[in-house]
């Protein structure tokens, strides 16, 4: 039978399969003559190897659609990044880094600004203006009111999701709000198998139906940029594209050139200057390090 992994701990792995629920299985050391390991979120053929039903083996994995090296997952088809409007402020130099990473394993992102009931309506349509020009989809979400949690749990429904964000961005309380009692039942599932007792700061996969996933992402609050040099940072800028064919040279950077498109689109308030600003930082971070 057919299955995903859903966790990973110490050489076991826990696929998720439709007939048999979650099973606890140990990969088949051809892997490691292979070169191949096992990833959270691979699509695996396991076979049963005892009577109870909840033990089994890796026989293959299937090919990835997409892979991330931190965390380590595959297949996931889509991010989703959660910071909280207010209470923290959010930190648009951490979300544009991974945006970026996102870009650079053409994987689509939802940003979700989580906790609207403690912003106004004029700095809601600030938040949506910063990622407006890269064409982004950008949910205004309370965990409290239920504001746009409708619209999320229908862009989540059928995909595989990697949902990262720093802490008090409210994430549990949204992802419980969307899933619940789903999520309660996959936790009953564990502790009745036993695997309650272990713990992990890896990546875990929660199944919430056949085809919907969602992924923890662990250790999201500093975020190293993909190994990029400096000068292709602005392909992973999204709103740039439409202006670099009116910069005077062709490698432009945007930051010392005269006659610059990305420059002059910015002055006339075609991107938006938080969105620039943090460019301009992330480009003499990047240089900086191929320095060093």
């Amino acid at each position: 039978m057919t299955g995903k992994i859903i966790k990973g701990i110490s050489g076991f792995y826990y696929v998720y399969t439709k007939e048999a629920g979650i099973i606890e299985c140990k990969a088949r050391g051809i892997f490691r003559n292979q070169g191949k390991k096992p990833l959270v979120g691979d699509d695996v053929e396991v076979s049963l190897t005892d009577g109870d039903g909840h033990t089994g083996s890796i026989e293959s994995i299937l090919p990835r659609r997409s892979e991330l090296i931190r965390p380590a997952v595959a297949n996931i088809n889509q991010a989703l990044v959660i910071f909280a409007a207010k209470q923290p402020d959010p930190s648009f130099n951490l979300l544009d880094r991974f945006l970026c990473m996102m870009e650079y394993r053409q994987i689509s992102v939802i940003i979700c600004f989580n906790k609207s009931d403690l912003i106004t309506d004029e700095e809601t349509q600030e938040l949506k203006a910063i990622y407006k020009a890269g064409g982004y989809r950008v949910l205004i979400t309370s965990a409290l009111t239920g504001q746009g949690t409708d619209e999320l749990g229908y862009l989540l429904t059928g995909h595989t999701t990697t949902v990262a964000g720093p802490s008090g961005a409210g994430k549990s309380s949204l992802i419980n709000s969307l899933f619940g009692e789903q999520m309660a039942a996959i936790g009953e599932i564990s502790v009745k198998l036993g695997r309650g007792k272990h713990t992990t700061r890896h990546s875990e996969i929660l199944p919430l139906d056949e085809d919907t996933f969602l992924v923890d992402t662990p250790g999201f609050s500093s975020l190293e940029m993909p190994d990029i040099l400096p000068e292709q940072l602005g392909n992973y800028y999204r709103e740039f594209e439409i202006y670099e064919p009116y910069c005077r040279f062709g490698g432009c950077c945007h930051i010392n050139e005269p006659d610059c498109g990305v420059k002059q689109a910015l002055a006339d308030g075609m991107i938006h200057p938080i969105r620039y600003e943090n460019y301009r930082l992330l480009y003499e971070e990047l240089k900086d390090t191929r320095r060093y």
